[in-house]
């Protein structure tokens, strides 16, 4: 089955088809953080969406070229750094590298660069490019000394987020970065100077100004994946007016169609409400990690729901992570355990990967890939109890959960015994021996405590981490 993708310029299912000839090369374009404050669990629903897109593309032979931005510079970042007190790169730097931590931690794969918006080469694409649409009088400059896009120039205006511009009125020229689909008007390209920017500025064919939020990223994705991209990734609101505005402003620069395919993630709500300060159920990363979950958890409940379903976060979809993941993690040393050093056996091979492959080629259909996981899980563990798996065949099963944790990523990669909790568990088998029921339990508690559950079976205890590891 090839991989299907839901375009939101289109609103259909289409095959997804790479502009490369040869078949092989993806050049994708993601929205990266805004780098005024820590970023999200809401932005990194997107972010891991994007991962999860990357590693399916990648497990199905596609090379993948990802370009992330990094918008260093717009209202939000100026304001927050002026009331800061603190120059704008030293101001943004804290956050940049806040945000390449969580990524860390969410083990979200890095992009082959992350442009940001003021670096010198960036700011020169972006005039070169205000300056083509000068000379084709499809930008102008205004009384305020800004430059402004025709917007009544490019007839396809709108298309992107299915808006009806005759049935919308015209309110004039938008300086702001953001605004509203009612507030359809010509928007800004190049912002001329004024007090509240500050020292923030760059000299211009035009005087003393910056650059608008949506002439970044078009600078930026034409500069390093060319005129023509696969796929331009993001939030569902960035539909309008960013990713509109990138469309017009690219396609009448090159004169060639900006992007193929348009993927957008839905609205993540906390507790069915949206996430806001005011409500208390804003939460970033590190808010999540002090309450004693950890990433992979984080990772799982934000990918289990498909990216164009609203996601609902509770503290429950959390628990139900862990509780989840220690399914795989019992199940997986179970296999381990049985396969020793045995080879995988050839002729053992239930296709449970490629079944979790297929279901993801169906518009990344995860909740169908995870099921397939999990009888995956559930058959094995009936087949282990029965003793009707092999060593040779535990090991095959192995390799397959291998190929499926590419794509996923949730496996626990600090497993190690602490050399503390291993002589817990050696002091817990001599109690055991010696009938001493009330020590066992006190030594299982303290075991517990250290992030490690003791499970007695036939063939002894069995360990299995709950918490701690990323």
């Amino acid at each position: 089955m090839a991989i299907q993708l839901y375009n939101t310029y289109t609103r259909e299912i289409e095959t997804f088809k790479p502009l490369d000839p040869a078949g092989k090369v993806v050049k994708v374009y993601t929205c990266g953080p805004t780098v005024y404050s820590f970023a999200h669990i809401g932005n990194f629903r997107a972010y891991l969406f994007e991962d999860l897109l990357q590693r399916q593309l990648e497990a199905r032979g596609f090379r993948v070229h990802r370009v992330m931005n990094l918008t260093d510079v717009d209202d939000k970042t100026i304001r927050n750094s002026r009331e800061a007190g603190v120059p704008l790169h030293e101001f943004t730097k804290k956050y940049i590298d806040a945000y390449f931590a969580d990524c860390e931690v969410l083990r979200i794969k890095r992009a082959d660069a992350y442009p940001a918006a003021t670096a010198p080469e960036n700011i020169q694409r972006m005039i070169e490019m205000i300056e083509v649409l000068l000379k084709k009088d499809i930008a102008y400059q205004a009384e305020d000394r800004s430059i402004y896009f025709r917007i009544n120039r490019y007839p396809d205006y709108g298309k992107l987020a299915h808006l009806n511009l005759d049935e919308l009125r015209p309110s004039g020229r938008i300086q702001q970065d953001d605004y509203d689909k009612e507030s359809i008007g010509d928007f800004a390209l190049w912002k001329a100077w004024d007090e509240k920017d500050g020292d923030v500025w760059w000299d211009s064919p035009w005087g003393r100004g910056r650059p608008g939020w949506h002439i970044e990223c078009s600078a930026m994705a034409t500069r390093l994946l060319g005129d023509e991209l696969d796929i331009h990734c993001g939030g569902v609101d960035n539909i309008f007016p960013h990713h509109e505005a990138e469309i017009a402003q690219s396609e009448c620069c090159t004169g060639h169609r900006f992007v193929r395919y348009w993927l957008h993630c839905a609205h993540l709500l906390v507790e069915g409400q949206k996430m806001s300060k005011s409500l208390g159920n804003f939460y970033t990363l590190r808010d999540l990690l002090s309450q004693g979950f950890t990433g992979r958890q984080v990772r799982y409940a934000l990918i289990r729901v498909n990216y164009r379903l609203p996601l609902n976060f509770t503290q429950d979809s959390l628990v139900e992570a862990r509780q989840s993941l220690l399914r795989i993690d019992e199940w997986r040393q179970r296999l381990a355990d049985l396969a020793g050093s045995a080879s995988p056996d050839p002729r053992y091979a239930l296709d449970s990967a490629e079944r979790f492959l297929t279901a993801l080629d169906d518009d990344l259909n995860i909740s169908a890939a995870l099921a397939e996981l999990f009888e995956q899980i559930r058959t094995t563990n009936r087949a282990i109890d029965q003793k009707e798996l092999g060593p040779a065949q535990a090991a095959a099963l192995l390799r397959e959960w291998e190929t499926m944790n590419q794509v996923l990523q949730l496996q626990d990669e600090d497993a190690r015994i602490a050399p503390e909790v291993q002589a817990l568990l050696d002091a817990r088998a001599a109690a055991r021996r010696a009938k001493n029921w009330s020590e066992s339990d006190a030594l299982r508690d303290k075991i517990a405590g250290l992030g490690w559950m003791v499970k007695d079976t036939k063939e002894g205890q069995k360990l299995t981490r709950v918490s701690g590891g990323t």
